[in-house]
């Protein structure tokens, strides 16, 4: 194999590898692996987590995601709501009986944990419940809820959409696209052919 064939070999190899491991061509699931930390109308101690197996006990209100994704995240102290998060962003928020009109607020600050910075929070519909709750954006990585304008059917549910920023390529994929795209411009230059005189 001579060095233009080589150049030209290398070069699609590293662009090849690069493409394939580039986040546009990778399964982006916003939170996978968050960590979340939750209030309820204002209390940590309002929040109990599934890793604390929804005990009353400090720190009860942080918890991962579930790993199995049957169950819930969260249980209020008052086992009104049971709070459901999965990797792909959905969060819904379950009545667990009938509940009575009044103001309820939660927050969710996953904290560093995510990959990406949260871009969008919007409402995705209910089932069993009407009314549509207040959702904001705090800051890149927590979130506020609120559920007093909605009325509750039991096990009546309202689901939301958490979107994060398009993945940054880690610096090593663009390196390797670099390196790639550098290759194949070495190969296609002219080859200049020596004259010899004699």
């Amino acid at each position: 194999m001579n060095t233009h064939d080589l150049f030209k070999a290398l070069a699609f190899t590293a662009m090849g590898t690069a493409l394939a491991t580039s986040p546009a061509h990778a399964s982006f699931l916003p939170l996978q692996n968050a960590v979340i930390t939750a209030t309820y109308n204002g209390e940590a101690a309002g929040m109990l987590g599934l890793d604390h197996d929804f005990a009353s006990e400090p720190g009860s209100n942080t918890t991962g995601l579930d790993p199995t994704g049957t169950g819930v995240e969260f249980l209020t102290a008052d086992f009104l709501f049971g709070i459901d998060f999965s990797a792909d962003g959905a969060l819904t928020v379950i009545a667990n009986s009938a509940i009575p009109t009044g103001a309820y607020s939660m927050r969710f600050d996953f904290g560093n944990s995510l990959a990406s910075p949260i871009s969008a929070f919007t409402f995705a519909g209910t089932e069993g419940a009407s009314g549509v709750p207040g959702l904001s954006i705090v800051d890149s990585h927590t979130l506020a809820l609120e559920l007093g304008d909605i009325e509750w059917d039991e096990f009546g549910a309202i689901t939301a959409r958490i979107e994060t920023a398009a993945a940054v390529p880690e610096p090593s994929t663009a390196a390797l696209l670099f390196a790639g795209m550098a290759g194949l411009a070495l190969a296609r230059r002219p080859h200049r052919r020596h004259l010899h005189r004699h």
